[in-house]
């Protein structure tokens, strides 16, 4: 028999923590040593799930640590487990160290049988409860332990309805319900060959082996990937006493929140299911009504979860989401954790709790998930142009969204690679998790702000409608207010206000509020890394300087020569077939470029500007070859054919091949630097960068010819000259680089290319998606930056570069720069900024301080329960 202990009561000390009992074990701890009213039970640790993960079996001696702690639940209840008179019953719920709301299962009511549910109906004097709680039993083992159809049994219970007249589950009676559970009886034995099982202890143990195969459900794995989880942390299952909130009027069900998690506002926010169990109201099968309608008809219950909250939000110095139940008029807390929240609520609660003393500026900053501002950076309904909604329902997550009407999750990850979509169910389910992701928002019959599709678009910042009024839903048609719309039909919701629209409506940028700026300028405080932006035109530019950033890591000057009057002198250029022909047609380009730098300086006025000259093959500028005007044009397209043009005739090499080219634009930058200074009284802090440098002699000849063309222009006037690294030979010979640069920006882009040798173009539509289904790979390396592979090859040429030339300035310009994870690693290998898209600047900055803060030691933010 193994040595290691696999189970804990509620009430023991653990060694273990959260790694150990889970989220949802160490919360119930926690609470049942604060003396809140927490029904009694044990936690199965994730070591015995480890354990099972391996072997495929149940370890050894866990059933025996098992039945001791059931003894011992026994003891205290007064009650035995699969007694016929009167039954101890127990749930079993998952738990790991991360919260994964809705993706794992749970199982109520264990330890009913055909025996019991007679004995607990005469016991408690309710039939009517008795076998509505065998029903869900069976219903919920059948799904989870036998996989059975998860149809079926709905079908049954809507069909009875449909007999009865109901329009509620509660509207039937006791008689209503022992049929009910002779029809599930009769599913199950026709599903699987025997009757359900009766032995109390037998359900017990399928059920924790259930709870742990959930870990490995496909949709567990999509969420675990979509959240960044690792997949080897496992899950605890706790087994809990049964307390009933389906045993009447003075009897119910909930979910509350410490503070409104759309909007962070400091009030009580919840909703409340009388006579119902915990699933009724997470899976919106009922709509529920507002939390405080308690206070009526429970108000000693309703009394105590307030103060309860209370001292919870006070213990987790954190906004908390807490489920309860209700039995006959006695309150029991079945969980608490960190509340999943909009990125505006998590602004607003992180920085009203640091007006209140609760938390430090610094936890304030730390609890922020950077890529949450994202949803703040969104486009939302414009109230102004929106015509007359065709429905409402609960805004239930806030944003704006547009798209094709789709009606099953599978649909929406299909139709979602074309364009928009919108995910229409009668309410979503855990197993919907992939299509979510998908589409742009949610919109459901069902459900209330609490219900499984509020929840996880609120984690996603996903807009959703729950439970629309006016929306039904039928094979492949949804009829909302007189409209019947079917697959691919456009309708827009607005999740903060409940509406939902017919057809497109114009979306408007965001405004940004008083708690974005705040935080933020408390992460400026504490950061090291600068953040600058990519940005190609004033507008970007100007966006940009808005969100806070510090200048330009990046301005593409291929993206100027796309304009219609541009467009056809840059084909000119390339058609002709000796330099003077180019010249002439550079000449009458350089107007343009100068007009765009013009306009870019002044924006960015008194920061620095980073400007990359021409990068791409020439090739990209003319059409295809079918396309051609003319036999000319079509002939110069043949011979600028490569096999491999993102390694071929591109970069630096147009520059040393065709010097006019970088001579004209050298000569634009020049000439709208002295033009901004005339006009603004400053001058622009110019960074001309050449892109693809692999060989110091490269950036030794265009150096020479920057400095010769800026002579010319702009003698006295300061600027800088510096490369793109981009290559492996960059950054291995990075020292003998940094003898001709004065800057070094990581093309992390294309050095992920380069250094993987995987065409970022072709990866996703090949092989990239599947690595990372079977995990072959964590994360996408073009989103997240590889900072093994790619990252070694950065520090070496750190510190290559910092040898030859020590105060050598160096940034990160691919997207690499916006990304939270890699922002960390520029941090710790002592680059000297980060540039992104302007949407992504807040982000960046936000990220860039939590680098500098886990460096120096800072705790690190664990959101509570789970």
């Amino acid at each position: 028999m193994s040595n290691t202990r696999f189970v804990f009561d509620f009430d023991e000390p653990s060694p273990g923590g959260r790694e150990l009992l889970g989220g949802k074990g160490v919360g119930l701890a926690e609470m049942t040593e604060l003396g809140l009213p927490v029904p009694r039970g044990f936690t199965i640790t994730t070591d015995a799930f480890r354990s099972y993960a391996v072997a495929r079996q149940l370890p050894d001696g866990l059933a025996e640590e098992v039945q001791a702690h059931v003894a011992s639940l026994e003891a205290k209840s007064g009650r035995r487990f699969g007694d016929h008179d009167d039954p101890l019953l127990v749930s079993v719920r998952s738990g790991a160290a991360v919260s994964m709301p809705g993706m794992m299962d749970t199982i109520l009511n264990l330890g009913l049988n055909d025996e019991a549910v007679e004995g607990l109906a005469a016991r408690t004097a309710n039939p009517r409860f008795a076998f509505d709680s065998y029903r869900r039993l069976i219903q919920m083992f059948g799904e989870v332990v036998d996989g059975i159809d998860p149809r079926r049994f709905p079908e049954a219970l809507a069909a009875l309805k449909r007999e009865r007249g109901a329009a509620t589950d509660a509207d039937l009676g006791a008689e209503d319900l022992r049929a009910l559970v002779e029809s599930y009886r009769g599913i199950y034995r026709e599903e699987k060959g025997s009757e359900f099982p009766a032995g109390a202890t037998d359900q017990l143990m399928r059920a924790v082996r259930a709870v742990f195969d959930s870990w490995d459900t496909p949709r567990a794995r999509v969420y675990r990937g979509a959240n960044g989880i690792p997949d080897d942390i496992g899950t605890a299952v706790n087994v809990v006493q049964m307390v009933f909130g389906n045993k009447g009027d003075r009897s119910g069900t909930g979910v509350a929140f410490t503070r409104n998690p759309a909007t962070g506002a400091r009030e009580l926010y919840g909703e409340f299911l009388a006579n119902a169990q915990g699933e009724d109201v997470v899976a919106g099968i009922r709509t529920p009504q507002p939390v405080e309608a308690m206070a009526l008809i429970m108000p000693g219950a309703y009394a105590e979860l307030r103060a309860a909250l209370r001292r919870l939000e006070e213990r987790y110095r954190d906004m908390q989401d807490v489920e309860f139940t209700v039995e006959d008029g006695a309150l029991y807390l079945l969980q608490t954790r960190a509340a999943k929240r909009t990125a505006a609520a998590a602004l607003k609660a992180a920085v009203e709790m640091v007006e209140e003393g609760m938390i430090s500026r610094e936890d304030a900053i730390a609890r922020i998930d950077p890529a949450s501002l994202d949803q703040l950076l969104h486009p939302r309904i414009d109230p102004a142009e929106a015509p007359k909604a065709a429905a409402k329902g609960l805004n239930a997550s806030p944003g704006g969204a547009c798209g094709g009407v789709v009606f099953d999750a599978e649909t929406a990850v299909e139709r979602a690679k074309g364009g928009p979509v919108i995910l229409v169910r009668n309410e979503t389910t855990p197993d919907d998790i992939h299509g979510m992701i998908a589409a742009q928002g949610i919109l459901t019959v069902h459900g209330g702000m609490t219900s499984h599709a509020a929840v996880v678009a609120r984690g996603m910042g996903k807009p959703c409608v729950a439970g629309c009024e006016g929306l039904s839903l039928e094979e492949g048609v949804a009829h909302l207010a007189g409209h019947d719309l079917r697959e691919g039909d456009v309708i827009t919701i607005d999740g903060g206000s409940g509406r939902v629209y017919v057809g497109k409506v114009k979306l408007v940028p965001p405004q940004l509020n008083e708690d974005f700026e705040t935080l933020l300028s408390w992460t400026d405080v504490h950061r090291r890394l600068r953040v600058r932006a990519n940005a190609d035109t004033p507008e970007d530019a100007a966006r940009a300087r808005e969100f806070g950033a510090e200048g330009i890591g990046l301005c593409r000057t291929e993206h100027m020569f796309f304009g219609e009057e541009r467009l056809p002198v840059m084909q000119e250029m390339i058609l002709a077939e000796k330099e003077p022909g180019r010249r002439a047609a550079l000449e009458r380009l350089l107007p343009f470029q100068q007009a765009d730098f013009e306009g870019i300086f002044a924006a960015m006025s008194g920061l620095p500007v980073t400007i990359r000259l021409l990068d791409p093959p020439l090739h990209e500028f003319l059409p295809l070859e079918e396309q051609a005007i003319d036999e000319r044009m079509r002939a110069r397209i043949r011979v600028l054919h490569e096999s491999n043009p993102m390694l071929g005739m591109r970069g630096c090499r147009l520059g040393l091949v065709y010097p006019e080219i970088y001579e004209m634009q050298i000569r634009a930058i020049a000439r709208a630097a002295l033009a901004v200074e005339a006009r603004l009284g400053e001058a622009p802090l110019v960074e001309i960068m050449h892109p693809l440098v692999g060989f110091a002699e490269e950036l030794r000849r265009l150096r020479e010819l920057t400095e010769r063309v800026w002579a010319q222009e702009a003698p006295g006037m300061a600027h800088t000259v510096g490369t793109m690294i981009e290559l492996p030979r960059a950054c291995i010979r990075a020292d003998e680089i940094a003898a001709e640069a004065q800057f070094f920006s990581f093309g992390t882009n294309d050095l992920t290319q380069t250094a993987l040798g995987v065409s970022r173009d072709d990866a996703d539509r090949t092989f990239l998606t599947r690595y990372l289904e079977d995990r072959v790979l964590e994360r996408n390396p073009f989103e997240v930056l590889d900072t093994e592979g790619v990252g070694g090859l950065m520090r070496i040429a750190v510190a290559g570069g910092r040898t030859t030339s020590p105060g050598l300035k160096i940034g990160i310009c691919g997207e690499h720069g916006g990304e939270p994870h890699s922002i960390a690693f520029c941090h710790e290998i002592g680059l000297d900024y980060v540039s992104c898209s302007p949407f992504r600047v807040p982000i960046a900055r936000l990220a860039a301080a939590q680098a500098a803060l886990a460096q120096e030691g800072a705790s690190r933010y664990v959101a509570a329960g789970g």
